[in-house]
């Protein structure tokens, strides 16, 4: 099997060095033609390494990086004035080609900004988008969200095009034929949702080319009814955020009430088996690793908080990425979807 390089951007995030190295060291042992370039200032990472008894191997190598983008940096000052950042050198990795993908739990702004400014977009695709796979009520099946916060103002061309996309990379990377695709609404009737929803709706409606099944209202998008949901970047991280709060929310109490009292926490150790099943289902880390769709190359974001299995799972999704060719599938078919539908 042909070998497939990956850039992990390994200063990025809350934590930086200290999750990527073990994330990257576990990898490693998960695929044998997986090759890892840690980027980053060349001291730190070496430390890191000793640490675990590692070092530099054919597959595991170190691409010096002098600067750091702040979690808190704006993207326009990252841009301009971190020419050397880890992340900058990963992403430029993979435009000169001695990447096929680049991972980082940094900054999303400037991740976004830079990748979009290093790679550029693909042809016929106005903005990138943030998309990634959240967890339904459907078994083991998972609905992909896009756009997630990478454009707040956006046209009704874009829904479509976040449509064409999203529809593209659910069914190459989960391999499902034809997946239904459907917009998030206030709404399941025809005369609720704004303009930009509504236009799009019509558009979706007269493509052949996108299994649209309508409306998706926000309590729905974890019951499985589409295998996409499509949305502005606004609505959808707030609706994600929201998620994560509700999450939280949940887990609090269920701590609080199981610690009550004596009796409390022996019903706790009685469902202790239920509860870990639970916690390992909507465990944040299995989800892990959000794509920047639509560029002319793979970029993963993981979140900025993940653990060492969490950015484990953000390479696993490049991996998987790279082996589908992703951004190349949407190049072939952005001609086909896009112009005949936005032409009526």
């Amino acid at each position: 099997m042909t070998a497939i390089t990956i850039a992990l951007d390994a200063m990025g995030g809350d934590n930086g060095a200290s999750v990527v190295v073990p994330a990257a060291l576990h990898s490693l042992t998960q695929y044998d033609s997986l090759n890892l370039i840690l980027v980053g200032d060349r001291e730190v990472l070496t430390r890191e390494l000793a640490k675990y008894h590692a070092k530099e191997t054919d597959r595991l190598t170190v691409h010096h990086a002098s600067q750091v983008v702040g979690m808190d940096e704006l993207p326009s000052l990252a841009l301009r004035n971190k020419k050397d950042s880890s992340m900058r050198v990963a992403i430029n990795l993979v435009k000169t080609g001695k990447a096929k993908a680049c991972v980082s739990a940094g900054n999303t702004g400037a991740l976004m900004a830079t990748a979009r400014f290093v790679l550029k977009t693909l042809p016929g695709i106005d903005r990138p988008a943030i998309i990634t796979a959240l967890p339904t009520s459907n078994g083991d099946k998972m609905v992909r969200m896009l756009d997630l916060g990478a454009n707040v103002d956006t046209g009704v061309e874009h829904l479509y095009q976040f449509a064409v996309m999203g529809s593209v990379l659910t069914s190459a990377v989960d391999n499902i034929k034809n997946p239904r695709v459907g917009l998030l609404n206030i709404g399941s009737e025809e005369i609720k949702g704004n303009e930009q929803v509504k236009k799009a709706a019509q558009i979706l409606l007269n493509s052949s080319f996108i299994n649209y099944i309508g409306y998706v209202e926000g309590d729905e998008i974890y019951k499985g009814v589409a295998d996409v949901i499509v949305c502005d970047g606004f609505v959808g991280n707030v609706a994600l955020k929201v998620t994560e709060g509700a999450v939280k929310l949940v887990v609090h109490y269920m701590k609080q009430a199981f610690n009550r009292s004596w009796l409390t926490r022996l019903s706790g150790l009685a469902a202790l088996s239920v509860l870990k099943s639970l916690g390992k289902q909507m465990d944040p880390s299995r989800y892990n690793g959000a794509s920047l769709i639509g560029l002319q190359g793979t970029v993963i974001k993981s979140h900025g908080s993940a653990n060492k299995l969490a950015f484990a799972h953000a390479i696993d999704e490049a991996v998987v990425e790279v082996k589908k060719n992703v951004p190349e599938r949407i190049h072939s078919q952005v001609g086909a979807l896009l112009l005949p539908a936005m032409a009526k």
